[in-house]
């Protein structure tokens, strides 16, 4: 802070010599944010007072009055509102310069004041840190005293620990060797009655195994022969039921017989007229879509002629009925024929009109094979 005379200064000037060594700590120290260190700019006709209160006042907030002497300080900013209320309403130099000087000497008092206890509070700081130093050191001793005791405990507790410890395993020791000598004696006895045991287990375990697999074949093959007879029935139905819309089949003992009655050759002859070609071939087209099949062709004649020619004409006609279903993509091997018989005159008996159509026919057997298991006839006709 500089002071300097203006013209219009009234009084008598002297200048002093102040050495810093002679004043309180802190007393040059300002801790003040650059931007607020402003001059104040003058004015003729402000008294002098007045701005040495404002910059008291402003001083005495940097200085942390407002805080630390809230209540000085706002008696000093009150006396320096005073002030500038007398400037404004032109009350005269002197109330102004009299409430001016009162702000100053206020200002200065809360700044001090603020001083004073802010240097209070730093040395209760300072020896709160002291004591807070010598507590901490204290609890450090406190700390490392009752950590060596507890070190000696443990050192104490570890040495009985061992000395218990060396009698332990020794009784240990003592008590294992008996119990292995013990354990063996167990341990022979448990293998013998083991070994027994478990040739008993085998013995009953194959046993058992032999009658469950016994049983499980005994249901398995129950069971395909259950299947088996489920699918010949089937298939015994269905090839009825197909072969029925062509020509008249019966179930027998044999197997499905197809009856063709109807008159297929001519008389002395093993040609085959076209009527029965045609049902043949639909026949044929119902074979082919049950590969399994074995058939048997069947020739028969009527009770014209010698015995030996009409075996001849009813082998010569089963072959013609065999050779025909052949072309139509029968395989052969499925495919058996045979002579039939020829009719008596005591076995049948035709009227006038009956004899008109002797029985020239051939029946067919058909059986399954061994896919399907069936032993039953199959068509005749």
């Amino acid at each position: 802070m500089e002071n300097f005379v203006r013209s219009d200064t009234v009084g008598k000037v002297e200048e002093i010599a102040a050495k810093y060594e002679l004043l309180k700590r802190g007393q040059y120290t300002v801790n003040v944010p650059p931007a607020e260190l402003k001059p104040i700019p003058l004015d003729r006709n402000t008294p002098l007072e007045l701005y040495e209160a404002r910059n008291a006042v402003r001083i005495a907030r940097w200085a942390g009055a407002n805080k630390d002497a809230a209540e000085t300080f706002a008696k000093a900013e009150k006396l320096l509102v005073q002030a500038e209320d007398y400037k404004k309403r032109n009350s005269g130099a002197k109330p102004i310069s009299m409430v001016s000087r009162e702000a100053v000497q206020t200002a200065e008092d809360a700044r001090l004041i603020a001083l004073k206890r802010q240097d209070e509070q730093r040395i209760a700081m300072e020896r709160q840190a002291a004591a807070d130093r010598e507590a901490q050191a204290k609890a450090a001793a406190d700390r490392a005293r009752l950590q060596a005791e507890d070190q000696q405990r443990q050192r104490e507790r570890a040495e009985e620990a061992g000395r218990l410890e060396t009698e332990r395993r020794a009784r240990a020791e003592a008590e294992r060797a008996a119990a292995q000598a013990q354990a063996k004696l167990e341990a022979e006895k448990a293998s013998r009655e083991r070994a027994a045991l478990e040739a008993d287990a085998r013995t009953a375990a194959e046993r058992a195994a032999r009658e469950t697999a016994a049983a499980a074949a005994a249901d398995a093959q129950r069971l395909r022969a259950e299947q088996a007879e489920r699918e010949k029935q089937e298939l015994r139905a269905k090839l009825i039921q197909q072969l029925n819309l062509i020509l008249e089949t019966r179930d027998s003992a044999r197997g499905l017989i197809v009856n063709m009655s109807d008159v297929l050759f001519d008389t002395a002859r093993h040609d085959l007229k076209p009527i029965a070609r045609e049902k043949l071939a639909r026949i044929a087209g119902i074979v082919l879509t049950h590969p399994g099949l074995a058939l048997e062709a069947e020739g028969h004649t009527d009770s014209i002629g010698s015995d030996e020619y009409n075996q001849s004409l009813s082998e010569r006609r089963a072959n013609a009925v065999r050779e025909f279903l052949v072309k139509q993509g029968v395989p052969s091997t499925m495919i058996k024929s045979r002579h039939g018989r020829r009719f008596t005159g005591r076995e049948q008996r035709y009227s006038s009109r009956q004899a008109a159509k002797p029985p020239r026919r051939v029946d067919r057997v058909r059986r399954c094979d061994r896919h399907n298991n069936l032993n039953q006839p199959s068509v005749a006709g």
